[in-house]
């Protein structure tokens, strides 16, 4: 077992990362200011990891889209008592999730953190499915499915990934289809656990008002030891343009939503901290709060307090995003544009960037004040390749210069725009 501490002296702030016997990178925040613990178990497993090959087969396979989402469901299951029903006992909060490039289970306690922990460790290493139990998951996941294609709002993201993307599996649906869930069996389920939810594809964080030592002792009771299990992915090749400008769906909303999305250039699978934070300011900068063009429209009645604008990203897929309600959403979506181009020709003035960065840096501290957004930021900083402070750090090393650049890729010519209204808008 090795351990090692990652510190932030100017926060004053500090966790443990710990590669544990058994394989797994334990990864813990003692808060003892805070009452109970939060505990996110997750894996490098989700909706677009559709092919893979591991290293000890010599064929792909292939899986049906949404599998990641049905197996996190047929997790909770077992032959004795539902996962749910044992944290009820607890009085603990349990939830889980899927999406485009994970997979995690977590809970919230205040208290009785360590028999808490055994249960999330207990059920979801231990998989039990059978063709009854997967074709009762079937129906349930199919209704869950069609409630999402009644959502508005997942809809109009939906849309604008599959205006975006040629063949990247994020044009997909996370959940999958009722067709495709409908080819789900028993044994590609367990495929797809023994590749996937192998230690040394997963994280455990634990934040909050508990020791290192409680975690080590329920990791060292309740996991074995793993071999390594390699795997390669498909990466569908990717044109550098858009597979449509415009993509519209008609369903019931009081007002049109949209979303204006800027298709990337090819880069590594996963986007650096400063990358990100770049490209965050630069669209705040762009459209934020505090700028001249959300002051105007909001003035003219085009938009609402609903319009944001931030950078969506996941394995192997970046989108900067500017989403809203209008009206009149061509007028916004030209607003947006002009504003862009504008600063893409005058340049970004120091005023603004140092406004920016001093805003978005002040949100991500704050960020630390709350136990449940630090376990998930310490897992989905660790499948980054990073750390919890990569991003406050990358906040006071990003310069005018990458953020210039970062503004240069918003290009209308390779944007796609996304509109759900009303039958009679």
């Amino acid at each position: 077992m090795t351990e090692r501490i990652i510190r932030n002296d100017l926060l004053g702030e500090q966790y443990y990362e710990i590669e544990h016997d058994s394989g797994l990178r334990v990864l813990v925040m003692e808060l003892p200011r805070y009452t109970g613990a939060f505990a996110m178990f997750g894996t490098r497993f989700g909706s677009v990891d559709t092919c893979f090959k591991r290293s000890d087969e010599a064929d792909y396979t292939t899986v049906p889209d949404g599998i990641a989402h049905f197996l996190e469901h047929k997790l909770f299951e077992s032959e004795e008592k539902d996962a749910f029903e044992r944290f009820n006992q607890t009085g603990a909060s349990a939830n889980a999730f899927t999406s485009y490039d994970r997979t995690s289970y977590l809970f919230q306690c205040a208290d009785r953190v360590e028999e808490n922990l055994e249960i999330l460790l207990d059920f979801v290493t231990h998989p039990y499915f059978t063709e009854e139990t997967v074709q009762k998951e079937q129906g349930i996941i199919g209704q869950e499915i069609r409630m999402y294609q009644d959502n508005p709002d997942w809809v109009l993201v939906l849309n604008l990934l599959r205006a975006i993307y040629h063949a990247n599996p994020a044009r997909l649906d996370i959940a999958g289809s009722v067709e495709s869930i409908a080819e789900i069996t028993p044994a590609l389920l367990y495929a797809c656990y023994r590749t996937f939810y192998n230690h040394s594809n997963m994280v455990l964080a634990v934040a909050g008002n508990v020791t290192k030592e409680q975690v080590l002792a329920v990791c060292d009771r309740a996991l074995q030891k793993e071999a390594p299990v390699r795997f390669e992915q498909i990466v569908p090749e990717e044109p550098d343009t858009v597979a449509q400008p415009y993509i519209e769906a008609v369903m019931p909303v009081e007002l049109p939503k949209f979303a204006l999305g800027f298709k990337q250039p090819a880069q590594p699978l996963v986007r650096s901290d400063r990358e990100t934070v770049a490209m965050e300011i630069a669209l705040d900068i762009a459209a934020g709060k505090l700028s001249p063009l959300y002051h105007a429209l909001l003035e003219k009645g085009l938009i609402n307090p609903s319009f944001s604008a931030f950078y969506f990203t996941g394995r192997g897929f970046a989108v900067p995003m500017i989403v809203g309600e209008s009206a009149d959403p061509a007028a916004v979506r030209e607003a947006v544009l002009a504003r862009i181009e504008a600063l893409q020709q005058n340049g970004i003035s120091d005023e603004d960037f140092s406004l920016s960065r001093k805003q978005l840096y002040g949100r991500a501290v704050r960020g630390f004040n709350d136990v449940d957004d630090l376990a998930y930021q310490l897992t989905d900083a660790c499948f980054r390749g990073s750390t919890l402070f990569g991003e406050i750090e990358s906040f006071r090393a990003v310069t005018k210069e990458d953020v210039t650049e970062m503004l240069g890729r918003l290009q209308s010519a390779n944007s796609s725009f996304s509109v759900v209204k009303g039958a009679k808008a």
